[in-house]
């Protein structure tokens, strides 16, 4: 076989800015749609602001109804009952998502299951699931991220905790990729301090783990059937990331700090979609495969910010834990490329004697000073946790085939291992 010589891009239509939700009667209306279901979390609810919205609709000839019942990270079971709602209460021909990547998430499958026959275990990745792809066409999918970090609203990925296997996976295909993203940073303005900081960290590691990935040339050539979302880094994907990683310098701590300084949340919704611009083609690989297990598995943590109730660790945070010690291994299979990393990450860090010790350092700079628990450790995990951990992740194939460097139980472990404390 030879190398690869095509890469693949697809992003959703984009509409960016303060003011931009307020147009979603027209942009739905310019669509088709005449009955759309709004979905969301109870405490984005509560704000009022998914009520408002679905009733700015109506001076456009939208009807909308509202579905505040979204769980914080999905189950396949909250999955379930959300699609069975729809159903229920449908048809609709359009859906709107407002929240966070568990609203999008959760739209995402609702938009899927009530156009296609079959189960949702029928569509989850392989191993863990079918992998069956939707014969039919989706509805359209407006989906209006409420905090900046998951970049949901660029991807076709639908991610869940599968209840029974303790496990997180997805559910993976182009089709399931938002028609239109509305990004509105007047949305974001309420988000808390520790929420801030775990989806930031999610727009952190999205843009590292394309910017680092495999690059597309080096996979073996595919049939155009063969080909996939992610298709490692790119010159596009490269494009984004670097403008998100200079965006991040500047503006994480500050959004972090104050959650009133609107020039710092403007720029991490930009960063949050440019960071899913390019993920969302290039993939993720590492901290990523290894964030499923850790939100899978949690115990008893309950993290600042987030609803009160049942154990989370919340999907930035769990993919930052490992992030320092995924880059340490990476490095030697794209040197360049970390380096240059860390210094748009963090221009005014010295460059240590280590070129390799360059990225991990500003990662674990930035992680202490928005407050990342240091480690698996500091969310619960200790050494006797690590086997399943490691099983965990070596189901995240995709993933991990995105990796620079090839990854086996032994590195994986490894990273775990050393990752326990981080400073």
């Amino acid at each position: 076989m030879t190398n690869e010589t095509v890469f693949t891009y697809g992003a959703p239509q984009l509409k960016f800015g303060e003011g931009a939700a307020d147009e979603l009667g027209f942009d739905l209306a310019q669509l088709g749609a005449r009955r759309v279901l709004v979905v969301t979390d109870p405490g984005v609810a509560a704000t009022g602001g998914p009520q408002r919205i679905a009733d700015a609709m109506k001076a456009y000839g939208v009807e909308a109804a509202v579905f505040d019942g979204v769980r914080v990270e999905p189950t396949d079971a909250s999955l379930r009952q959300a699609v069975e709602h729809a159903r229920e209460t449908g048809p609709y021909d359009a859906y709107v998502a407002v929240g966070g990547g568990s609203s999008i998430d959760t739209a995402k499958a609702i938009n899927l299951l009530t156009t296609n026959e079959g189960d949702l275990a029928e569509y989850l990745n392989p191993p863990i699931g079918g992998g069956r792809a939707p014969e039919r066409p989706l509805l359209p999918l407006v989906a209006v991220p409420t905090t900046t970090g998951t970049g949901a609203e660029s991807t076709t990925v639908c991610v869940l905790d599968v209840l029974d296997l303790r496990v997180k996976t997805g559910i993976s295909h182009p089709r399931m990729r938002p028609t239109l993203a509305v990004v509105d940073p007047e949305l974001t303005m309420s988000q808390p301090s520790g929420v801030t900081a775990s989806a930031g960290m999610d727009i952190l590691c999205h843009a590292l783990e394309s910017y680092t990935a495999r690059p597309f040339d080096d996979f073996e050539r595919k049939q155009p059937e063969q080909r996939v979302p992610y298709c490692g880094a790119n010159p596009v994907s490269d494009m984004w990331a670097e403008k998100s990683l200079s965006l991040l310098s500047r503006s994480f701590r500050r959004a972090v700090q104050d959650g009133d300084d609107r020039q710092a949340r403007a720029d991490m919704a930009l960063a949050a979609t440019f960071a899913g611009l390019g993920f969302g083609n290039a993939g993720v690989h590492i901290p990523h495969a290894n964030a499923y297990p850790i939100a899978g598995m949690v115990k008893d943590f309950h993290p600042a910010g987030y609803p009160d109730g049942e154990a989370l660790v919340p999907h930035g945070m769990s993919v930052s834990l490992t992030a320092p010690e995924a880059f340490r291994f990476t490095y030697q299979a794209r040197p360049e490329r970390h380096v240059r990393a860390a210094e748009l990450l963090d221009p005014r860090l010295d460059r240590p004697n280590d070129p390799a010790e360059h990225l991990p350092l500003a990662v674990l700079n930035l992680m202490r000073d928005i407050g990342i628990p240091d480690g698996i450790g500091g969310v619960g995990y200790a050494e006797g946790d690590i086997p399943g951990l490691v099983e965990g992740t070596m189901k995240q194939q995709r993933l991990l085939a995105t990796s620079p460097r090839p990854v086996n139980e032994d590195a994986v472990a490894e990273i775990f291992k050393r990752s326990l404390r981080l400073w």
